[in-house]
């Protein structure tokens, strides 16, 4: 730290803080890329349902200070179990026991490992970060040493640092408290019936706890569950009461065959919603059955097919069922037959002698109308049912996602199949999971891909993994369309966090630096043509010429491809990066970088033809904007540039008639050699 008496002062070395006065703090960070996050708003951190047991309680009163009502140290660490709640303490507790001035931000943990340098450091704020990547977030002796440094910052900052970890990263038995820093142990998750109450009443649905309290069955299922799980366990009682408002309100099918054609109350999908099914289960996937009997509930291969099958589609007309479950049958069965093997009956005649498809139906569960369609209305049991085979049979996994995604070749929100494919991607993202899917998918179907990782992205859990996933992916011909798709509907949405954006942004800039395939970098300029036109993006592609054209070598495609997306804004019907270009960028150096390169001369001539074209009903503009672009079009390299799109100006003339061609061929062309080079004979 250096003090100054107003004069110049020289600042050897890499200080992090200089000061004008001892007494105030200035903070001068030196890194562009700091840690981003989003602030949230303190009134909906308190508002939100909060349950704390008696560990949460204890552990509670170790971090606060009962006189301040503070916390006791700047720097905060809850070593957790993953999934036991921690964040929302942590949350909690910050907007509880620190100013109301002072601003709560969620920060984003986008790095590759943890470094103090990393962290932000600004008057009056309480951070939450979040430690959960497998390999990017292990916590170091290092580290810890950096972060007590950064505490004493943070104190006279009148800031706070709140960090959870998960309790697998927190590996080695010196990672304990340092000056400034207080670590706790958080061991449990509160009472997950407690968990779910409060959540319903928090939404209204306290008409449902009178019912949860007198279901034995479905509470004792709540028993155990991790925070994670028992917010999931309210939102699906809910999905049973609008699924039970919904089933009320439909006219009943005139006559339904087979068994289970009686109304389902809220009772019982509640308890259907909230039952974990694994027993029943157990006994459906119990031995192998060639045959199914009614004294024996194991299901035949052909029957685990066709539930599989019932639990995507929900209701579906039966033929469609019947050829998704043969379609997964098919997708298990790729062994070929061994040579010499005996010939058997054929596969058509073994399927007309086993039991007909109503029979198969009702026996997994399901029933039929007069109209041969397939209604199984068990949505909770469904998911369960995929779950079960997805924890019980590791071989089945990539035939399953196969599956699932050529089922989901339709795509779109309302697609069972992405829907599934969405739950099993937030619920089992790991890094081998999302490797297998991306394989599987590859170029086949982006807008399937894109669909379930966008889920994956905003979730809390696997974001980060998604995220990495993604960037890999940026690089490669058959994943970069999704990639692209994803991003751009991500940086679309106005709502979005700031540090989603940006990765976002990163992982376009990848795809056009890292594709040297035409229609990659095609699909790109496509995308920053439709961001250009939202004022909450259009910032974005500035920076990236802004890069470009500082010599960054990252943003050298993706920002020739942001200034021609930026070509396409105007103002009152003139372009703007002639009228009122945005401060940082060079148009003039930009056009002949672009008109010079053959990589994007035929795609600048065309946006500056539409300029011109623009323009030419207006002398005033027509001249402005032709002064500007003539000295773009001189010197090295722009000579068969400028013959070109002399030549592409062809058919355009101004108010006065004169040719736009001609115009800029006598701005362009001594006078002395117009005869050598007449504009007639071209190089196209």
């Amino acid at each position: 730290m250096y003090k100054t008496d107003g004069a110049a002062t020289n600042v050897y070395g890499d200080p992090e803080v200089i000061a004008n006065y001892v007494e105030q703090l200035i903070l001068e960070t030196r890194k562009r890329d700091l840690l981003e996050g989003a602030e949230q708003d303190r009134k909906k951190l308190l508002d939100q349902p909060f349950v704390r047991s008696a560990h949460w309680e204890t552990v509670w009163e170790q971090i606060i200070n009962p006189n301040t009502r503070r916390p006791h140290q700047p720097v905060i660490i809850i070593v957790a179990p993953r999934s036991c709640g921690s964040t929302t303490l942590a949350l909690r507790l910050l907007a509880e026991h620190t100013a109301d001035n002072i601003a709560v931000v969620k920060l984003d943990a986008d790095w590759q490992n943890p470094s103090k340098g990393r962290l932000p450091l600004e008057k009056g704020y309480a951070y939450q970060l979040d430690l959960k990547h497998p390999e990017n977030d292990q916590v170091s002796i290092d580290f810890l040493e950096a972060l007590s440094e950064h505490a004493t910052n943070l104190r006279n900052c009148r800031s706070y640092l709140a960090m959870t970890v998960a309790q697998d990263l927190w590996k080695d038995h010196r990672l304990s408290d340092r000056d400034g820093i207080q670590v706790v142990r958080l061991r449990e998750a509160p009472d997950a019936q407690k968990v779910v109450e409060a959540h319903l009443n928090a939404s209204n649905y306290g008409q449902l706890v009178t019912s949860l309290r007198s279901l034995p069955k479905a509470t004792a299922s709540l028993r155990g569950l991790t925070a994670v799980a028992a917010v999931r366990a309210a939102h699906a009682a809910m999905m049973a009461w609008k699924e039970h408002i919904e089933a009320g309100s439909q006219q009943p099918p005139v006559q339904i065959d087979g068994e289970g054609g009686a109304s389902v109350t809220l009772d019982d999908r509640i308890v259907a919603a909230l039952t974990d099914w694994r027993d029943e289960l157990d006994s459906r996937f119990g031995e192998m059955n060639s045959v199914h009997t009614r004294d024996n509930p194991s299901l035949t291969v052909e029957d685990r097919c066709l539930l599989l099958a019932m639990a995507v589609q929900q209701s579906a007309p039966m033929p469609v069922v019947a050829r998704s479950a043969t379609d997964l049958l098919k997708a298990i069965e790729d062994i070929p037959d061994a040579p010499g093997a005996a010939t058997g009956p054929s596969p058509a005649l073994n399927a007309l002698a086993g039991r007909g498809m109503r029979r198969r139906i009702q026996d997994v569960g399901g029933r039929v109308d007069l109209q041969d369609t397939v209604v199984f209305d068990r949505p909770a049991y469904g998911r369960a049912v995929l779950e079960y085979v997805w924890d019980n049979y590791d071989v089945m996994r990539e035939p399953l996602l196969t599956w699932l995604v050529a089922t989901a070749q339709g795509g779109g929100p309302e697609d069972h199949a992405v829907a599934a494919l969405a739950e099993l991607t937030v619920r089992h993202g790991t890094v081998d999971y999302l490797t297998t899917l991306g394989n599987l998918v590859g170029s086949s179907h982006p807008k399937v891909l894109g669909e379930v990782m966008d889920s994956a992205v905003r979730n809390e859990h696997v974001g980060r993994l998604a995220w990495q996933a993604l960037y890999g992916w940026a690089e490669h011909k058959s994943h970069a369309p999704a990639v692209i798709a994803l991003c751009q509907r991500v940086l679309e949405d106005s709502f979005v966090d700031t540090s989603l954006a940006k990765r976002a942004m990163v992982r376009l800039r990848r795809a056009a630096q890292k594709n040297t395939d035409p229609a990659v970098v095609s699909q790109v300029l496509t995308a920053f043509d439709a961001l250009v036109q939202h004022p909450t993006v259009s910032h974005r592609l500035i920076e990236e010429v802004q890069g470009w054209q500082q010599g960054k070598g990252s943003s050298a495609r993706s920002g020739a491809l942001a200034f021609l997306a930026l070509m396409t804004v105007r103002h009152d019907g003139t372009p703007q990066l002639v009228c009122s270009p945005p401060t940082g960028i060079n148009v003039q150096q930009a056009v002949h970088d672009l008109l010079s390169s053959s990589d994007t001369a035929t795609e600048v001539t065309s946006r500056l033809t539409d300029w011109i074209r623009s323009c030419a009903g207006d002398p005033s503009d027509y001249t402005q904007l032709r002064d500007h672009l003539l000295p773009a079009l001189r010197g090295h390299n722009m000579f068969e540039a400028s013959w070109r799109f002399m030549n592409e100006l062809r058919g355009i003339s101004t108010t006065e008639g004169v040719s736009v061609a001609d115009d800029f061929h006598n701005h362009l062309v001594d006078s002395r050699l117009r005869t050598v080079f007449p504009l007639e004979e071209s190089l196209v």
